[in-house]
C-alpha cells in the first residue's frame, strides 16, 4: 500500500522529531524506519519542505549517508545548518560532520519497529 505524500511527510517530520540534541540521522535511515527504504529523496523532499510546518521540525539533524550537509541551502543562510549542528556540540568541518558515526542515531535502532 502506497502512503500519499502529504501522510508520508507527516511520518518523516515525527520521526524526525525524535532525534536528540546533538545527534543526527540521514534520510535514507528514515526511509528504511518507516518502511519505504529506496524513498531517501522522498525524505529529502520532506525535509525541504519541513520549514512550512507549524510545530518545528530539527531540519538540521538529517543528513546525507556520509554526514554530508547536502540539505544546506535550504536554510535561511548557508551557515545556518552548520551552526545549528555546531552549537549541539556536533563538529562539521567542509559541510561534513566529524566523526559521523559517533553522532549517528539510527531510528530503526533507538525507536525500533
Amino acid at each position: 500500500m502506497k502512503k500519499d505524500k502529504s501522510r508520508f511527510f507527516q511520518d518523516v517530520y515525527e520521526v524526525v522529531r525524535l532525534i536528540p540534541e546533538g545527534r543526527v540521522t540521514s534520510y535514507g535511515a528514515i526511509a528504511n524506519y518507516l518502511g519505504t527504504k529506496g524513498s531517501a529523496r522522498m525524505v529529502g523532499w520532506a525535509m525541504n519542505n519541513s520549514f512550512s510546518e507549524v510545530d518545528s521540525v530539527p531540519a538540521h539533524r538529517v543528513v546525507n549517508r556520509n554526514g554530508l550537509l547536502t540539505g544546506k541551502n535550504h536554510f535561511a543562510t548557508p551557515t545556518l545548518m552548520q551552526e545549528l549542528l555546531e552549537k549541539e556540540g556536533i563538529k562539521v568541518k567542509n559541510d561534513q560532520i566529524q566523526h559521523f558515526d559517533s553522532y549517528f542515531w539510527d531510528p530503526a535502532i533507538e525507536i525500533g519497529f
